[in-house]
């Protein structure tokens, strides 16, 4: 099926339910890339077109936002966050990493199509650092051989375990919990006067 016959499919299903709470429609570019995991130009001037904006406006959010892919990209697209907290925590080592396991550099896709490097801004997992986003999945508390063995059971097809992968629970520090142990104490919003 022609990439345009699929992007207007893809419109078609979002529309109903983007323009009455979102005219301006920021919500159609996750769906519109969905299938092919990028947002080609096409697809921006048809997204502008159904959501009545201009096409200033969709490249604006297009070009604005790291999680909109303008250029194909592999099935497995591999965010690395750079930012200070996963720097210090090793995030360099984490890229060499990959970069040597896959053949690549920041910003190229394997030869068959599978992988994609990207080196991104926070991902907003700081304490869990250093991190990849690969697709919609966070992969935290990285070492080169969890990455490795990350990258090896993707390309398999096998099992991945998303979150921490140092055996941590979502955000907790080796000592588990250590504050936010309990309820805060009010008052709480519902509390107060209006």
């Amino acid at each position: 099926m022609p990439l345009l016959w699929i992007v207007q499919a893809q419109l078609d299903r979002a529309h109903a339910t983007i323009k009455a709470d979102n005219p301006r429609g920021a919500m159609a570019f996750p769906k519109s890339q969905g299938g092919g995991g990028w947002v080609p130009l096409a697809a921006m001037h048809k997204i502008a077109e159904r959501l009545g904006c201009s096409h200033m406006d969709a490249y604006e959010v297009a070009t604005f936002f790291t999680m909109y892919n303008r250029e194909k990209r592999g099935r497995f697209h591999i965010m690395l966050c750079a930012t200070t907290p996963c720097m210090v925590c090793g995030a360099y080592d984490i890229m060499h990493t990959i970069e040597k396991h896959l053949g690549i550099k920041a910003g190229e896709t394997t030869a068959d199509g599978e992988f994609t490097l990207t080196e991104v801004e926070c991902l907003g997992a700081c304490v869990n650092a250093p991190m990849v986003q690969v697709n919609d999945m966070f992969f935290e508390n990285l070492t080169t051989e969890s990455t490795v063995e990350l990258l090896d059971n993707l390309k398999a097809g096998n099992p991945v375990k998303i979150g921490p992968q140092n055996g941590l629970t979502n955000s907790e520090g080796p000592m588990g919990r250590t504050s936010l142990i309990e309820p805060p104490l009010g008052p709480q919003c519902r509390d107060l006067g209006a």
